[in-house]
């Protein structure tokens, strides 16, 4: 009788999980626009009524495949940032990450930017990339409040615009070492920030009235 780690070993993966393999080869190479459901039930080996009644529709199973990417994406740079006890480098490791994502072969872009091109407001490839874009400035900004920026929220959106310069170079221009400028120009920012905390020239003038 087989023991149970043999099960576990040879159990087959469920409808559901491959599915969501399925759609995650082929939304993120094709996009999601252009791969037709039955095509992912073929790569699927699975019967049309298993995605319906697993998913619903199209448009859920879009919606799990960017949730599952937004968690992926999410739990690297966690890891990246405690890894590290400076606040600093906490800040500054986002590029890291983005350098080991952008060095993997196959890599086409972000799959968020990728599946919102022509997608309707409602739909999961407009809610979930919205999603994952809100977390990610949050994120930042706790980041940048930690590094001590006297305005985090500036800081914060200045390092989310170096980020996602980096990942249109690596992808469109296939700069995958691009992680490297962005990382100093946002060095620069933070200490620029920093400075200006030093001096106190980042505090406003109160405005004389009458």
């Amino acid at each position: 009788m087989p023991s149970n780690v043999a099960r576990a070993r040879s159990r087959r993966p469920s409808p559901r999980e491959r599915l969501l393999k399925a759609a995650d080869e082929l939304f993120y190479a094709e996009g999601v626009h252009s791969v037709g459901i039955d095509r992912v039930i073929e790569r699927a080996d699975v019967a049309r009524a298993s995605l319906y009644s697993t998913f619903g529709s199209k448009d859920e199973l879009i919606r799990a495949y960017l949730e599952n990417r937004m968690e992926i994406s999410k739990a690297r740079l966690r890891a990246a940032v405690e890894a590290h006890a400076d606040p600093r480098e906490r800040l500054l490791s986002v590029f890291g990450v983005q350098a080991a994502v952008f060095a993997r072969p196959g890599y086409q872009g972000c799959p968020f930017n990728r599946a919102t091109a022509e997608a309707q407001p409602g739909s999961a490839a407009y809610e979930v990339p919205r999603a994952y874009r809100g977390w990610l400035c949050d994120f930042l900004r706790e980041l940048a409040t930690a590094a001590g920026a006297p305005d985090p929220d500036l800081l914060a959106s200045q390092i989310h615009l170096l980020y996602d310069g980096a990942m249109l170079a690596a992808s469109v221009d296939g700069n995958a070492g691009i992680t490297a400028a962005s990382r100093t120009a946002a060095e620069a920012l933070l200490d620029a920030a920093l400075a200006s905390r030093a001096s106190g020239r980042h505090r406003k003038e109160p405005v004389a009235v009458g």
